[in-house]
């Protein structure tokens, strides 16, 4: 297989998440600190969530036009859900004791969430990027429909000629890519987790 159709893939998830993470992760502060906004944007978040994500990618592609823009944007909108709730749960569940120890102190409110509760709660919010990330590399198997290229590709033209090889090189790929990404990131997980727990 080619190895420029799997770093196209790779390239696609991986600007996905981060504008993903750009945009999800100050959405779910704000749904945390202002009340008036945290049902809205939670709302939208899981709203996206439910709809296929080929007919995502599809509505995307009427706004932007096919290509690689319309599978990041489809995908950044994709994985909104799990960095968005992970943020506000992480938030929302530090110990309060330690929020009124930081308020005590005198800390701002902008203070106790930069120096107290962000640090403390980046554990939920990794795990969040985590689920991202990896149903991100499973979702942009659609990204050949729009004109986005990746691994899509190989697997719709063994698809098309009937060709077993070139589907199980693309699906074995896509596979193994997936479990190298949950596993690695799996592993910073935990680690995140002694840390928060020591």
């Amino acid at each position: 297989m080619n190895t420029t159709i799997v770093f196209e893939h790779l390239y696609i998830v991986l600007l996905s998440v981060v504008f993903s993470v750009a945009i999800g992760l100050p959405l779910g502060v704000v749904a945390y600190l202002y009340r008036p906004a945290r049902k809205p944007v939670l709302w939208i978040s899981e709203l996206l969530q439910t709809i296929p994500a080929l007919a995502l990618l599809g509505m995307v592609m009427l706004v932007v036009g096919a290509g690689k823009a319309t599978v990041i944007i489809g995908l950044l909108l994709y994985s909104l859900l799990p960095i968005v709730h992970n943020t506000y749960l992480g938030l929302e569940n530090v110990n309060p004791g330690i929020k009124r120890a930081a308020r005590g102190m005198g800390m701002s409110r902008m203070d106790r969430l930069f120096s107290v509760e962000l640090p403390l709660s980046f554990p939920m919010i990794f795990t969040g990027i985590r689920i991202a990330t990896v149903t991100s590399v499973g979702v942009a198997v659609f990204a050949t429909s729009v004109g986005g290229g990746g691994l899509g590709s190989v697997i719709y033209q063994g698809i098309r000629t009937q060709n077993m090889k070139l589907i199980l090189s693309g699906t074995l790929t896509l596979m193994a890519m997936a479990v190298i990404f949950d596993s690695g990131m799996g592993l910073i997980e935990k680690r995140l987790n002694r840390r928060g727990n020591a």
